[in-house]
């Protein structure tokens, strides 16, 4: 069993950054990738961000280039660095550990808005 905690999240302006991070209950990322989802009114819950076991990274087209995941493998926490963030960026992100089974976090709302 795996418990997730996010933290970070908040109301920023558009162009603004947040960084949101994800605390994990032991040590798992030497076994598993850790991802970011969101979930924004309406929508269906979609993939931001992952980074494998290893340290690669992959990210969903909407954020590339602004968006940035990375890790701390001695304070078992990964962390998700938004810059340049827009409206459209508003939403419910989680965080997930890829075990199986996937682990979910409780979420933690960001809301960009001028």
């Amino acid at each position: 069993q795996v418990q997730l905690v996010e933290s970070g999240g908040g109301l920023v302006q558009p162009g603004g950054s947040l960084r949101l991070s994800c605390a994990a209950s032991r040590s798992i990322f030497s076994v598993y990738a850790m991802g970011w989802y969101r979930q924004a009114p309406g929508k269906q819950r979609e993939l931001v961000a992952l980074i494998t076991s290893g340290g690669a990274t992959s990210y969903a087209q909407s954020v590339k280039g602004r968006f940035t995941i990375s890790s701390d493998n001695a304070k078992n926490t990964v962390y998700l660095q938004m810059n340049s963030l827009k409206p459209e960026d508003t939403a419910v992100y989680y965080c997930t550990a890829e075990a199986p089974p996937r682990y979910w976090g409780q979420g933690t709302q960001v809301t960009v808005s001028s």
